[in-house]
Parts: structure tokens; C-alpha cells; sequence
């Protein structure tokens, strides 16, 4: 009796072992892992000193954009702003068609602003500006009153201030979120310039050329000595020509004389 007993706890046990289900830990023993997902590429940030130091030349505008730190404002608004960023770069030529004192005059605060004038704090390509002319006036990185009109004319885009209305003459960068244009004027705010600032001083011509004729002359020398040649053939020829007409009046007169007598 007890050995049946114990037969058929053995016989429930083995039933119970192969009824239930494996562990979860022997379950997954021979499944493999899901690979790890790569892990994401860094954001490609431009390096605005960088662009424009190479491009351009835009050297002044990058001189005020260091000396008054408005560049790391303007590299923050690229690398960690949805909205992006849109700068109008003057060319070196640009300032230079500017008296020297239009700068040099100004206070610090003056030429921060002059220079966050020159930005949007907003990306738009060129193909946008027709749409964002409608919007005008539009609000710089300046603030406040410091606006501009944008007007775009069968592609030709002008950014209009206060004292100068340049145009966009080509397009240096323009991959979002960031886009810089060229201008062949520098941006001038009414808030800051209370009238139309002076040019500077046009370049001295240059000494004028010689003339080719005189260029072409012979040297002084040479037309010294054939003028002198010239002079000596002249009186030698005057000289025999008056010797010759002496002999012929004096045989005339000793002619004359002999027929009187006669």
C-alpha cells in the first residue's frame, strides 16, 4: 500500500513538472537581445567667425561682431534656437564708403545695436522674403523700434533702413538654421544716425600719362644735331648762291664798260 502511495506522488509530481510552464530566466535562455539603437549624430552647428572670416571679405563687420561679444549671441541664436537666425553681412567695401568718424563716434551700446540691427532672429531662405515683404515692418535682433522693410522685385531683395537701401548681392550660407546674405551697403537706423551720414572722400586721380607723342619723339640730342645740320646746309647754300650773283652783276658792270669805250 505504501509503495503504491508513493508511486503515484512521483507520477503527480513528474505531471505537475511537465504542466507548468519554464521560468521566464530558462524561457529566454536561447533568444537573442534586441541590438541597442545607435545613438544620435551631434547637431551640425556653423561657426560663424569661421564662415566669415573665409568668406566675404567681411573682416570690419567681424571686428564689431567680437569687440562688442554680439557674435556669441548670434552663434547661440544658431546652435540652440528652433527659429534659426537670418544675417545681412556689409562687405569691407561698405564701411569704407563711410567717413571713419561714422563709427568711430559711436558708444558701445550704439554699436551693439548697429550691429544686432543687422539680423533676424529667424531663419528664411531667399525664396521667403517675397512672402515676409508683406510683413513689413520686420523686427530686427536690435528690439524695440529698430525694424526693417524688405521689398523683393522679380528676385532682387532690398533691406531697407532709415539712411540706405541695400540689396542682396549674393547669398554666402543659407542651410537651416542658419542663413547670411551680402550687402553692398551697411545698414543705417534712424535711432542711432539722426541724418543721412557723409561719404568719405572721394580718391585723388591719378597723375595723367604722357602724351604718346611726346613719347614717340626723337631724343634731344639727335634733333639738336640734325638741326644744326640742317641750319649749316642752309647758310652754305646762301652763301654760294650770293657769291654767284656778285660774279655775274661785277662781269655785267666790266661788260658795260667795254662798250662805252668802244
Amino acid at each position: 500500500m505504501m509503495e503504491f502511495k508513493a508511486a503515484v506522488f512521483a507520477s503527480a509530481v513528474v505531471a505537475i513538472l511537465l504542466c507548468c510552464p519554464a521560468p521566464p530566466a530558462f524561457a529566454q535562455k536561447h533568444k537573442s537581445l534586441p541590438p541597442s539603437p545607435a545613438p544620435a549624430p551631434a547637431p551640425h552647428h556653423v561657426d560663424l567667425a569661421d564662415l566669415l572670416s573665409v568668406a566675404g571679405p567681411f573682416h570690419t563687420f567681424l571686428d564689431y561682431l567680437e569687440k562688442t561679444d554680439v557674435l556669441r549671441t548670434f552663434q547661440s541664436q544658431a546652435n540652440s534656437s528652433k527659429e534659426g537666425i537670418t544675417v545681412f553681412v556689409p562687405k569691407d567695401s561698405a564701411f569704407a564708403s563711410l567717413r571713419k568718424t561714422t563709427f568711430a563716434n559711436l558708444t558701445s551700446d550704439q554699436l551693439k545695436s548697429l550691429v544686432q540691427y543687422h539680423a533676424l532672429p529667424r531663419y528664411y531662405s531667399l525664396a521667403e522674403f517675397n512672402k515676409l515683404s508683406t510683413l513689413n515692418p520686420v523686427p530686427t535682433f536690435a528690439g524695440g523700434e529698430y525694424t526693417l522693410n524688405l521689398t523683393d522685385d522679380m528676385g532682387t531683395v532690398h533691406v531697407r533702413s532709415m539712411w540706405s537701401n541695400p540689396k542682396i548681392s549674393s547669398s554666402v550660407y543659407s542651410t537651416r538654421p542658419v542663413a547670411v546674405y551680402e550687402l553692398d551697403r551697411v545698414l543705417l537706423p534712424m535711432q542711432i544716425f539722426k541724418t543721412d551720414p557723409p561719404l568719405a572722400p572721394a580718391p585723388a586721380p591719378a597723375p595723367d600719362a604722357k602724351p604718346a607723342d611726346a613719347a614717340a619723339s626723337p631724343l634731344p640730342g639727335k634733333s639738336s644735331s640734325a638741326k644744326a645740320k640742317a641750319d649749316k646746309k642752309t647758310s652754305s647754300s646762301h652763301r654760294a648762291g650770293v657769291g654767284i650773283a656778285g660774279y655775274l652783276l661785277l662781269a655785267a658792270s666790266a661788260s658795260a664798260g667795254l662798250l662805252l669805250l668802244w
